[in-house]
């Protein structure tokens, strides 16, 4: 099909019923009628009474008026694309057990039926020059696929190696970087801020401090309440993050690099959410997420604060992402196999409600909460 021939859905034509934007329907395919309004020998009333709908009964009704084949060969100068059919794999009814294991997608088919993305080919650029609207592709990025091996998101290895993260990579970064972050705050609460070189000047700074006694015991009386406090604004962001900036849905453009940068960051999870490799965030990910949370915090609070607030929201992202992926794959204790339930309902059961991870209490402050 030509790129200049777009997937909408149902309610992409349903939008277009005026005299402005008169679309319609027939035999799967979209048409922009508009211009024809003014010459259609009936009156554009009549045509704009089914204005964002199917007009194929009613053009063969004899009835009202059995159109003649000039007619539909006059209908298909103004074809704008075809109506989106893929299929519906998320349900309400959909129940979690401890051992769900999702069958393997048939690409082949898949593909076929619901013209959406190849996952034979690399996805970045099938996104990137995509035929269909942002209605068909929420409806169709939602719906789960499964393959054994990750697929490829680029064509280029040097660019397709960011984008998959084994689990413990994310433990192996930013557990040290956060410890090296609370030592800082240890030795700053103990002999001031401003006592402590810059990071650029001499990063190992602290860490020769705390080697060489500098640590006061109160310093942990300070440190500690900013560490806990990290933790639970680790857990506020996490819902932020999943609900206003992944699941940004309405407000989303309907434009390819918007969509593109939707199945980056999030989309791709929701396409293929048992893929072992993109259950974590990649490092460069949460770094750029990250930074102006950071620097947030170093304006908000001293040097010594902000540090161990950052430790402790470092912290619980790890176990937030380690966490994120054992729901997916993993056999756990009853509280997070109840999280597990919870977090694949998200997927298979309601995207728009059950956004926490590590746990459902911002989901009840916002009244979010998704029945399972």
């Amino acid at each position: 099909m030509s790129k200049r021939i777009r997937i909408f859905t149902e309610e992409d034509v349903a939008k277009h019923a005026s005299s402005s934007s008169c679309w319609v329907t027939r035999n799967g395919k979209v048409y922009d009628v508009t211009k024809f309004l003014p010459d259609h020998p009936g009156g554009d009333d009549y045509i704009l009474k089914y204005g964002g709908k199917d007009v194929g009964a009613i053009m063969k009704d004899a009835a009202e008026h059995d159109h003649s084949d000039s007619a539909y060969d006059m209908l298909d100068e103004f074809v704008i694309g075809r109506v989106g059919v893929g299929e519906t794999l998320v349900s309400e009814d959909w129940e979690a057990t401890d051992d769900f294991e999702p069958d393997e997608t048939d690409t082949t088919a898949d593909f076929e039926k619901n013209q959406f993305l190849d996952l034979r080919r690399p996805l970045f650029m099938q996104v990137w020059e995509a035929n269909f609207t942002k209605s068909y592709y929420l409806q169709q990025v939602h719906q789960p696929r499964h393959l054994v091996d990750s697929p490829r998101l680029f064509g280029p290895w040097y660019l397709e190696m960011f984008t998959r993260t084994a689990w413990y990579v994310v433990p192996s970064i930013w557990l040290p970087i956060a410890g090296y972050l609370f030592v800082r705050s240890l030795v700053q609460f103990s002999i001031g801020s401003y006592s402590l070189p810059p990071f650029s000047v001499d990063p190992a700074a602290p860490l020769k401090a705390a080697l060489a006694g500098h640590i006061a015991p109160a310093a942990f009386t300070y440190a500690l309440p900013c560490f806990l406090f990290g933790n639970l604004v680790w857990t506020i962001l996490e819902y932020i993050f999943h609900r206003f900036l992944f699941h940004i849905d309405a407000l989303l453009p309907d434009h390819p690099a918007a969509l593109t940068i939707h199945f980056l960051m999030h989309g791709i999870h929701h396409y293929l959410p048992m893929d072992r490799l993109r259950l974590v965030m990649p490092p460069v990910m949460f770094a750029f997420l990250s930074y102006p949370m950071t620097r947030l915090a170093h304006l908000l609070f001293p040097p010594s604060m902000a540090n161990s607030i950052i430790a402790g929201s470092y912290v619980f992202y790890v176990l937030y992402d380690c966490m994120h992926y054992a729901l997916h794959h993993t056999r756990l204790p009853a509280y997070v196999r109840d999280m597990k339930k919870y977090h694949l309902a998200h997927h298979y059961k309601n995207f728009d409600l059950g956004f926490g991870v590590t746990s459902k209490i911002w989901d009840y402050v916002f009244n979010t909460v998704l029945p399972v």
